[in-house]
Parts: C-alpha cells; structure tokens; sequence
C-alpha cells in the first residue's frame, strides 16, 4: 500500500462549480520531485555529474525521473536499508553499501527517507554539493546533522511553513536563506562560488498541489477527455 493517499477536488473560483476530483497520491508524487528539480536546476552546479540517493521508495524513484531533466548524471548511486538493491536493479543504477557510500563525492544528493535522525553528515558532503532534502516533515525530526547544516546556506518551499514543521530548518537557524520561489524569480540570488554546499528543504505546500491539478485537468480537456 502506498504510504501517502489523497484526493485533489478542483472549484472553478468564480462559480463554486466542481470541476475534477483527482487521485492526488500521484500528483503529490510528481509534485514534490518536480520543486526539487527546479531547485537543483537553479542552484546545483552545472557540470553535476553524480547524484546519490538515500531511500529506495516513491519519492527516491520521483526524484531520480525528475532530476535527469535537469542534469546529465554519468553515476547514480543508492543506498537504502532494505531496496537498495531491487531498486538498482529496476533502475538501472548503482546500489551502495552504505549511506556514506552513496554520497561521497557527488555533486547532488536526495534525502528521502521516513528517518527520524540524522542520515546525512556533514562530512560526507563534498564542497560545491547540492542537497535536496525530502523527508524529515516535523520539528522534532531530522535529515542532516549539525555539521552539514552548519555548512550549508538553505532554501525552502515555504519560510513560514518550514520554520514551524522542519526539525532541520529549525536546527539551522540563521543559515535560512529564503524561498527558492524568490530564486526563481529573481529575487534572491542562488549559488554563490563552485565550492558553496546548497540544500533545498522540500515540504510541499497546497499551491503546488492545485497547479499541478490544474495542469492535469488542462492536459485533459486538450485531449477532449
């Protein structure tokens, strides 16, 4: 069973009218990895050539799709405590023994765990890395460890959102920088030298549920579904 269940209703705003009831399991899954890929595209370096993931389930197989649109990984690397390797091999990628395996040396990193406590170290982390970080969705829990939080300058979805629910945001304090939304734009500015370490700190927000909707429900009504 899939961990995550939803439904996404659309309204037309100006009627009140319904105007599709959506599975929202998918939009969610396709959602969340597509903000990390837009954050990797506007502050991960743009020879990225290794990417390393901890986690095998839903969100590591989102992520990995995703991620290809925006780099060209010549090395894949996974490590998970149970599927590691029947991901890779469904995948096409490389399984690694350890956390740590899987991250030394790549140039952007996914932490899609359901972990409480820190996964990734700040001392596995190469200078000039981008890190995408998935799980970790309340105050109390966490991904990355003081050293790498330390190190890193952080981004978020929703500042507001992130100070009141992320553990690691809340951890990292000062080093918040702002929204990626404002790097987009234009804003803020995004990655500052090579050697710079980045984490984007993904919790998802209504929003990008209802426009990835709307764009499902265009797509359909183009196809004269």
């Amino acid at each position: 069973m899939p961990t995550h269940h939803a439904i996404i209703v659309l309204f037309r705003p100006e009627t009140g009218e319904p105007l599709a009831i959506m599975d929202g399991r998918l939009i969610t899954e396709l959602r969340t990895a597509a903000a990390s890929a837009a954050a990797t595209d506007l502050l991960a370096r743009p020879d990225a050539s290794v990417l390393g993931i901890l986690g095998a389930g839903v969100q590591a197989g989102s992520h990995l799709d995703a991620l290809r649109l925006v780099r060209q990984f010549r090395e894949v690397r996974v490590w998970s405590p149970r599927s590691a390797s029947a991901f890779a091999a469904a995948r096409g990628v490389t399984p690694a023994a350890s956390a740590e395996a899987a991250v030394r040396g790549a140039d952007v990193i996914v932490t899609a765990t359901s972990s409480m406590t820190p996964v990734l170290l700040g001392d596995w982390v190469a200078p000039g890395a981008h890190v995408n970080a998935i799980g970790a969705c309340r105050p109390e829990w966490r991904e990355l460890d003081d050293a790498l939080l330390e190190r890193a300058r952080i981004w978020v979805d929703s500042k507001d959102a992130a100070l009141a629910e992320s553990g690691d945001v809340i951890a990292a304090g000062a080093r918040l920088v702002g929204e990626i939304g404002a790097v987009a734009n234009g804003v803020l500015g995004g990655r500052r030298t090579p050697d710079e370490v980045t984490v984007f700190k993904s919790l998802g927000v209504a929003v990008e549920d209802v426009v990835s909707a709307e764009l499902v429900w265009r797509r359909l009504g183009e196809a004269g579904g």
